[in-house]
Formats: C-alpha cells, structure tokens, sequence
C-alpha cells in the first residue's frame, strides 16, 4: 500500500518531466543546445545529435528513448550516430529522477556525495560510448 502511495505522489511530477521535455523537443531548444555544444564535442568525435541525448537522459530515460527513436528514423539504427545513442542510453542512468525516486521512497534527506558519484559516473558512461563507438566504426 505504501508503494501506491508513493507512486501516486511522484506521479505529477514525472508528468512534469516528460511534458516539459516534450517542449524542450518541440521548441527546438534541444537542437539549439547540441548545436552550440557541438564546437566542444565534435573534436571529440561526437556527433552533435547526441548532446542532446545526453542532457536529456540525466532527467527523463522516457524522453531520451523518444530522442534515440527520432535518431534512428534519421540516421539509421546502424549508424555511427544510431550506435553512439544505443551505447550512451545503455552506459548511463537517469540520475536525477533515480535519486529522486529513491530518496522519496526511503524518505533519505541526507544525500551527501551521490550526485557528484552519479553524475561522474553518468560522464564515464558518455566517455565509454565514445570510446566504443570509435573503435567499432574504426
């Protein structure tokens, strides 16, 4: 029962989440932000489709799906760029709707070193996707 509850109470805030990326999405702003990003990754080797992907699956996994769906109607499921996003999307967490769920559901306060664990951790995973996706594609 308690679980119900907690669902219940998380429930306008994940409809929150996922209208206000739809927004994001249908306004542009996520093209505009990779866009501007592109100049710091590109010399990475990292396509300016996935900086998007990125910001967005640090707050919504659901959202980030609907990102590597359009990404894959674009460029190809096997692409480098379709690659990238289905390493990226399995090396990394939604780390703040994680943390918020689970402090909610364990009533925690004290958060002391996790989002700087997560968020270095979500880095890593970036990195990883990188890594991989330039020695499969060569």
């Amino acid at each position: 029962r308690e679980g119900i509850e907690t669902a219940v109470k998380m429930m306008p805030t994940l409809v929150g989440l996922l209208v206000g990326v739809g927004v994001l999405r249908a306004s542009g702003f996520l093209d505009l932000v990779g866009n501007a990003l592109s100049f710091v990754v590109s010399p990475l080797g990292v396509p300016a489709e996935i900086v998007p992907l990125f910001l967005v699956k640090l707050f919504s996994g659901s959202a980030a799906t609907g990102l590597v769906l359009d990404i894959f109607r674009t460029y190809g499921p096997d692409s480098f760029v379709g690659t990238m996003a289905s390493i990226l999307m399995s090396c990394t967490e939604t780390c703040f709707y994680t943390m918020s769920v689970y402090y909610l559901a364990a009533k925690i306060t004290k958060t002391r070193y996790t989002l700087p664990g997560a968020l270095f951790a979500l880095f890593a995973g970036f990195v990883a996707s990188v890594i991989w996706t330039r020695l499969m594609f060569g």
